[in-house]
């Protein structure tokens, strides 16, 4: 079952390590801790939490130097298939665990458990130069379905627009899809345009954007830099444009934001259990927002 009451410098991630080589994939529950020896964590999963991760496993490791936690990237699939696999202790995810894929660990005698760990807002990002700043729900599901294709339609210049998309492995991609293109509706079978570009990591989408007068992207708000523009989003014509921002999401006027997830192989204990406590605590979520998420717990600065 899940458990519902438990709450950059930017580069190309393929895999990132913290710590020594290990010998070997197994999880920590198999490499206990014995007379000071370390412990490994692995931490594998979402390109969106990735350099969140990795920040908290460098701040992590100097209060604790004998727990040593590999992270690694390639989407929220990813990790939680590593997660069906026995071969990680924490899955990253931009989305949910699906049905599917809870049946799957439920078959290999895993139950994942889950964590809200952060939360992020979607940023629908275009050139510096591009003229529109506005931008309903609909015609972000009308530009990425492929039904509005030139920028003059939305008050633009006469110039096609250019769609950009992460893979389909990655969470962010999924979140996309079932809330922006079909708009959270349920029957909703509208698919993204074959037109669109899949690009496999989130700072892929950036270089594009910041190059191509003609694109539209969308990224987590920590991968937004201030060589690219975001565009505010109304929930639906006749109501405000908000801004992606934390104090956006925070109040709820954002409409396309999200919870950021850990999951685990069963409820955590030892060393994962203490790293967990650690991520939200309000040292740990001060990095959150040091990376331009937004925090699940109150930040000691507040």
């Amino acid at each position: 079952m899940r458990n519902k009451d438990t709450p950059l410098t930017i580069r190309w991630v393929a895999f990132l390590l913290i710590g020594v080589t290990l010998a070997g994939c197994g999880t920590q529950s198999k490499q206990p801790a014995t007379n000071g020896a370390a412990t490994t964590i692995q931490n594998k999963g979402s390109d969106t939490i990735v350099n969140l991760a990795l920040a908290w496993a460098e701040r992590y490791q100097t209060l604790e130097p004998n727990v040593r936690i590999a992270v690694t990237g390639g989407g929220s699939g990813t990790g939680i298939a590593a997660l069906i696999n026995g071969t990680v202790d924490l899955a990253n995810a931009s989305r949910q665990i699906k049905t599917e894929e809870l049946e799957a660990a439920q078959v290999n005698g895993i139950d994942p458990i889950e964590f809200v760990i952060a939360r992020d807002a979607i940023a629908i990002v275009i050139h510096p130069a591009n003229p529109v700043d506005e931008l309903t729900l609909q015609q972000i599901s009308d530009i990425y379905s492929g039904k509005i294709t030139n920028w003059q339609e939305v008050g633009g210049e006469d110039r096609p627009i250019v769609l950009l998309s992460r893979e389909t492995n990655s969470g962010t991609h999924v979140y996309f899809l079932e809330e922006v293109i079909r708009l959270g509706e349920k029957d909703n079978k509208t698919l993204f345009s074959p037109d669109t570009l899949l690009l496999p990591s989130s700072e892929g989408i950036g270089v594009e954007v910041r190059q191509n007068p003609n694109a539209i992207g969308y990224d987590g708000l920590g991968y937004v830099t201030p060589d690219m523009k975001t565009v505010a989003v109304s929930l639906r014509p006749g109501q405000p444009y908000y801004s992606p921002t934390v104090e956006t999401v925070n109040a709820g006027e954002y409409p396309i934001a999200r919870d950021l997830y850990i999951y685990t192989a069963g409820e955590p204990q030892g060393q994962i259990k203490a790293y967990l406590n650690w991520i939200l605590s309000p040292a740990a979520q001060e990095i959150v927002l040091e990376l331009g998420f937004v925090p699940v717990t109150t930040t000691s600065t507040d």
